[in-house]
């Protein structure tokens, strides 16, 4: 008596028990023990081991869904920043929006709407969490925090930059625009834990690097300023005690900078979180929905900036952009395989240094009005050849 075993197609692939069993039979019939794990590789991934209602399947995903998959994820995330950047470009152009009303925009982001969405972004973030994944804490403050001082030097020593303009090199090619883009790729690839490189990559950013840009840039202007209003020293006097000068500038500079809220007001977040006090739902959603809107405003009065001037794509420009999205995450990847580490690391810290730069450095641009079509140029190249460079970084980590 013949037993009859019945192979079924089954819609995705899906390999299910009685698969399984037929695979087996003709394996034991052949004798061909590697039969049942003849799968092509270049045909399909293993996905999951699942059960239904009825039996066990095992769930085969094709490579090619797999693959547009991911570019859907990158396309999501980034092309609303594009999008919404050429709004911004084209309302310029029509004469809808001027220079003067990004400078509004800009201002109502920086003085409600980005600090809105820092503390509430911040805020959620639980002690347990930061504590769980010191490594990535330290790979990202490296990652960032190094890497703006050594951009910040070289554009001193080499380029002969001005030192607010050093800080806005550094910080567009330091700083991944992860706040505002990585809910949707970081979220999308690693689901709910996501939220840990995207709380920490905040963090460093919002205590270490954008303060100091503040800061920064603040002497740079106070220093320029000092220049164009200080009458020329007759011969044989001397300016009085210019270090104590510089030393209290310094000061009123650095109380300045705390006062901004863009500064305090993650500052106070992480130290609700490090206190581990819970602020309740309904207050934080509150917060957001002002918030929510800091990155689209940003952006599209950053396209108003390009148009009201011209766009400006120099040597230097390409140059950081190539840092920000190709040297950074690169020497996040090299290290971190170099020392042993593998994934979920590897690839967590990887991604969020391979997210464009980020939109806050058109703000404080146009703030202090310092390389604005430079900086708005070096963004928006960032952002458009993201789509390529974080296929890359994503298909090496994964």
């Amino acid at each position: 008596m013949q037993s009859r075993t019945t192979c079924r197609t089954r819609p995705r692939a899906v390999i299910s028990c009685d698969a399984l069993h037929c695979a087996a039979h003709i394996s034991w019939r052949l004798g061909l023990a590697s039969a049942i794990y003849a799968v092509p590789a270049s045909f399909c991934r293993l996905g999951t081991i699942s059960e239904t209602p009825e039996r066990w399947s095992i769930v085969f995903q094709p490579e090619e869904e797999t693959e547009t998959a991911m570019l859907n994820t990158i396309m999501g995330a980034l092309l609303p920043m594009v999008v919404t950047f050429l709004l911004g470009f084209v309302a310029a152009r029509r004469h809808d929006f001027g220079s003067m009303e990004a400078s509004t925009l800009n201002r109502m982001v920086l003085l409600y709407a980005l600090p809105l969405t820092l503390f509430a972004g911040t805020v959620t973030t639980s002690r347990a969490a930061l504590s769980q994944d010191i490594p990535l804490v330290i790979a990202l403050c490296v990652a960032i925090i190094l890497f703006y001082g050594v951009v910040f030097l070289f554009s001193r020593v080499v380029f002969r930059m001005a030192v607010g303009t050093s800080a806005l090199a550094a910080l567009t090619a330091s700083a991944p625009a992860v706040p505002f883009v990585g809910p949707a790729v970081l979220g999308d690839l690693f689901g709910a834990i996501s939220a840990i490189p995207i709380a920490i990559s905040g963090l460093v950013l919002n205590l270490t690097v954008v303060p100091v840009t503040i800061l920064l840039l603040a002497l740079d202007s106070t220093g320029r300023d000092t220049q164009e209003n200080t009458p020329i020293v007759q011969q044989g006097e001397h300016s009085p005690t210019p270090r104590r000068s510089n030393a209290s500038v310094f000061a009123v500079k650095l109380k300045e900078t705390v006062k901004e809220p863009v500064v305090w007001a993650p500052v106070l977040a992480f130290i609700i979180v490090l206190i581990a006090f819970r602020i309740p739902q309904l207050i934080d959603h509150s917060l957001s929905l002002l918030g929510h809107a800091s990155g689209g405003v940003g952006i599209f009065a950053s396209g108003i900036v390009l148009a009201s001037g011209k766009m400006k794509v120099n040597g230097r420009v390409l140059f950081f952009v190539f840092l920000k999205n190709i040297i950074q995450p690169a020497l996040v990847l090299g290290g971190l395989r170099w020392m042993g580490y593998g994934n979920p690391l590897v690839s967590e810290a990887v991604l969020a240094t391979a997210i464009p730069t980020v939109p806050i450095v058109i703000m404080f641009a146009m703030q202090y009005r310092i390389a604005q079509s430079e900086v708005a140029s070096a963004v928006f190249l960032s952002v458009m050849s993201s789509m390529v460079t974080m296929g890359v970084f994503i298909a090496l980590t994964h």
